[in-house]
C-alpha cells in the first residue's frame, strides 16, 4: 500500500554529495520540516528524467519558493555518485536537494515502486511528485504511465 495524504514521512536513511562526499542522512531531517516539494524520477541519466522531469524544477525554483515551498528534493534509487554526477551534468546547484536512495528503503517504504527490469532497471521508483507540510503528506501526484502530465514542476506549482 502506497502512501496517502495525511500520512507522515518515514524516517529512513538516504545518501546525499555533501562537499563531494556521499554522506547519510535521515529523510525526516532532510524533508521533515517547513513545506517540501519531493519528486521521485526512476533513473538519473534516463531521457525523461533529465530533459525534463528535473529540469522543471530547477527552471521553476523561484516560483515554487515564492508559493512558500522550503525545500524542493530529487529521489533516485541511484548511487550518490551518479546522483552528484547528474546534479552537476544538470546544473542544479542549489536549487534541488538529490538524495540517493541506492537500495530502494524509501522508495518501499513509501510504496511507490515499479519493476524497471524489462528495461535493465530493476526495482525503481515510480514517477510522482509529494508535497509536505512538516514531513505530513499534503499532496501526491504520482504519474498513471510513462509520461509527464502531474508530477512536472508546472502541474504542482497548479496544486500550491
Amino acid at each position: 500500500m502506497s502512501i496517502v495524504v495525511g500520512d507522515t514521512i518515514p524516517d529512513i536513511q538516504v545518501m546525499t554529495n555533501s562537499g563531494g562526499s556521499p554522506t547519510h542522512v535521515q529523510t525526516r531531517d532532510v524533508l521533515g520540516s517547513g513545506k517540501v516539494v519531493l519528486f521521485a524520477v526512476p533513473g538519473a541519466f534516463t531521457p525523461t528524467c533529465s530533459d525534463y522531469h528535473l529540469p522543471s524544477f530547477v527552471i521553476r525554483h523561484d516560483e515554487l519558493a515564492a508559493k512558500g515551498v522550503d525545500t524542493v528534493a530529487c529521489i533516485s534509487v541511484n548511487d550518490p555518485f551518479v546522483m552528484a554526477a547528474w546534479g552537476e551534468s544538470q546544473n542544479v546547484g542549489d536549487t534541488v536537494v538529490l538524495l540517493a536512495d541506492g537500495n530502494g528503503e524509501f522508495t518501499s517504504a513509501v510504496g511507490l515502486e515499479m519493476d524497471g527490469s524489462g528495461f535493465g532497471l530493476g526495482t525503481r521508483s515510480q514517477r510522482y511528485a509529494m508535497v509536505l507540510e512538516d514531513g505530513v503528506v499534503t499532496g501526491l501526484f504520482v504519474e498513471p504511465g510513462g509520461g509527464l502530465t502531474v508530477s512536472a514542476a508546472d502541474a504542482v506549482l497548479e496544486q500550491l
